[in-house]
């Protein structure tokens, strides 16, 4: 007999080998149908897996978080299982729960396409009425090569265990696969799944290995979780930036002019130089001055910052000349300090906050790239701030305080705040444990001061010191960083920086870097996606189609309101093609123009408009100084 203890403290005999599955029937059968699998002792058991010691038992519920990622690692070899039936020389690489479902990697010598998956769904449920038991076995690592002899995928994952570390092994009928586990018990307790998409995927997420095929999918405990997931993947879809960056031509990504360098298009670039005004303004108000600094830097500048060694990976390149070697520009923070060291500074000129709006350059593997969100250019409006050691914890303050300005004017939202920090890791982060001590207690002590909550996280800090990343969630549910401030005691270490102190001694700034709201490139595909490409007024590259109702009779009338609006600083078009105005109105609207405005006879005779608002069927009519009146105080009021 083993005694097992459950969470409230009671405790209660059961015959060695009775499973979680047992155990929540004991208790009672409509918890039996909850559960999903337990922990014992904090060791994960499958629904169906023997008990044969006493101990604490959790059991996991389908409400529990953990028991999605369960059925999720579960579904996937269900999945893989299917594959191996339809596709006999299947051999398979890892298949893992992610955040929204799961995954398979699979070599085959056929090629599986979108077309494929309802007939792999179809196998996938006739697995599920066989009642398929998910079995657990434990074998040394001998005997895993044995039963895995032809499958060189597997081989390489069994070198990593020492010859006497257990590896457990799942069998679920004919399919036999390496896993940690995590199970549901049989095929039946699977039921609401989707396979997704095809991708292409290399092995172990080299690019120098061979490309598997990869197949997603989800899966969910109900009907109604599953539709609501795939109404949230199809509005995703309709949000995609790529698709509305084609729809409304804001940007395009051609080859020939190279993977990951975005171009930007008329209606793209408005959008931009709107955005630059903006933080150019915002930046001005708070004390910046700006600079514009190289594309290029030699190696030597980056070699002294420190960036050479610690991001050489990610940099384009070396430009060798007879003279020098040029590096593409991957940061500007070594060029900000070669300003500030161009004079003798006093005590009195800090703090100095430097800011430009500077195109950098990564080199991204080509299969990472991804639309605006993963580039090899980005452009950005970075900023550095040389300060006194008194003056770091305001400094700090005022550059988050102005990250919240343009985070809420932009019409987003800070989903939370993160304190990266360094970890043991010597040649990851600069080794000064001094300098690191005093960087990462000032950025606590601020933070906790100002009362703004935060979590801290471990290793992600940069090489030269501690940083605040501002994350936020975007219309596609993923959190990235958007902004981040970060605490340098390094680089004007590196670069000898000093300043004249009020009793005349050299003594050495510190350095803030801040990052306002990422690169205008990744900015754009958060706010296309944001807005569903119907940008606020303020931002939207044409506000207002000036649209005639006869084009011979009126269009005069609309070309002089049309250099009304430019006099007075409003992006407007005209629309004189000989099209029917049902036709041009609908045109404007997919188009996302925020106004229609409409021009016949009545507005010609009386200095009128008419208009109608995207999204909006009902018309209005106003006195043209009405409505430029109007809409100024749209864009003042960043709506």
């Amino acid at each position: 007999m083993i005694e097992i203890t459950f969470p409230d403290g009671s405790k209660k005999t059961f015959n060695a080998g009775v499973t979680p599955e047992d155990i929540a029937r004991d208790i009672a059968e409509g918890l039996r149908k909850k559960t999903v699998a337990a922990y014992l002792d904090e060791e994960l058991y499958d629904l169906n897996r023997p008990i044969e010691r006493s101990g604490s038992i959790r059991l996991i519920t389908k409400d529990d978080e953990e028991a999605f990622e369960i059925l999720n690692h579960s579904t996937a070899h269900l999945l893989a299982q299917a594959v191996k039936r339809l596709y006999p020389d299947a051999r398979f690489g890892v298949g893992p729960a992610i955040d929204e479902g799961f995954y398979y990697d699979i070599a085959t010598e056929s090629t599986i396409k979108e077309e494929d998956l309802p007939r792999i769904e179809a196998e996938m449920r006739r697995i599920i009425k066989e009642q398929v038991p998910i079995e657990r076995e434990v074998v040394k690592p001998e005997e895993a090569r044995r039963r895995f002899a032809d499958d060189p995928y597997k081989l390489e994952m069994i070198e990593a265990f020492d010859e006497e570390e257990p590896i457990t092994i799942y069998k679920q009928g004919e399919f036999v696969d390496l896993c940690r586990g995590g199970h549901v018990g049989n095929t039946r307790h699977i039921k609401h799944f989707k396979l997704l998409s095809v991708a292409g995927a290399y092995w172990r997420g080299d690019s120098s290995r061979e490309m598997l095929q990869r197949i997603y999918g989800t899966s969910w405990f109900t009907k109604e979780g599953l539709d609501q997931y795939l109404e949230l993947r199809r509005e995703r879809k309709e949000r995609d930036h790529r698709k509305l960056g084609k729809e409304l031509k804001i940007f395009m990504i051609d080859e020939k002019a190279g993977k990951g360098l975005p171009i930007w298009l008329p209606n793209g670039y408005t959008v931009r130089r709107v955005l630059e005004d903006y933080v150019y303004r915002l930046e001005r108000k708070a004390g910046y001055l700006h600079l514009s600094t190289p594309v290029l830097g030699t190696q030597q500048l980056y070699e002294i910052s420190g960036h050479f060694q610690h991001y050489r990976d990610d940099m384009f390149p070396v430009i060798e000349d007879e003279d020098e070697n040029f590096v593409l520009r991957p940061m500007s923070c070594p060029h900000h300090a070669l300003v500030f060291d161009s004079e003798l500074r006093s005590y009195r000129e800090l703090p100095l906050r430097y800011a430009e709006i500077v195109t950098q350059h990564r080199y991204e593997a080509s299969g990472a790239l991804t639309g605006l969100e993963r580039v090899r250019a980005m452009t950005l409006t970075d900023a550095h701030i040389f300060a006194r050691k008194d003056q770091i914890k305001e400094e700090v303050l005022k550059a988050y305080r102005l990250i919240q300005q343009a985070i809420n004017d932009l019409g987003l939202e800070i989903e939370y705040v993160e304190l990266a920090l360094r970890d043991a890791d010597k040649e990851k982060f600069h080794p000064d444990d001094e300098l690191w001590d005093e960087a990462e207690q000032v950025m606590h002590e601020l933070l906790d001061e100002a009362g703004i909550e935060y979590e801290s996280k471990r290793g992600e800090a940069a090489f030269y010191g501690p940083k605040i990343d501002i994350q936020v969630r975007t219309a596609l549910g993923h959190v990235i960083t958007m902004s981040t401030v970060q605490l340098d005691f390094l680089l004007p270490e590196r670069f000898e920086l000093t300043y004249v102190d009020k009793g005349g001694e050299r003594r050495r700034p510190v350095l803030i870097h801040r990052g306002l709201v990422s690169t205008w490139e990744r900015l754009m595909s958060i706010l296309l996606e944001q807005y569903k490409g119907a940008f606020p007024v303020w931002l939207a590259p044409i506000q207002a189609r000036l649209i005639p109702v006869n084009a011979d009779v009126h269009g005069e009338t609309v070309q002089a309101l049309h250099e009304r609006f430019i006099d007075r600083g409003l992006r407007s078009e005209v629309d004189l093609r000989e099209e029917k105005l049902g036709y041009k109105i609908r045109d404007a609207q997919t188009q996302k123009i925020p106004y229609q405005l409409v021009i016949g006879d009545k507005e010609q005779e009386n200095d009128q408009i008419t208009y109608r608002r995207y999204g909006s069927k009902e018309e209005v009519t106003l006195t043209t100084d009405a409505f430029l009146e109007m809409l100024e105080q749209e864009i003042r009021d960043k709506h």
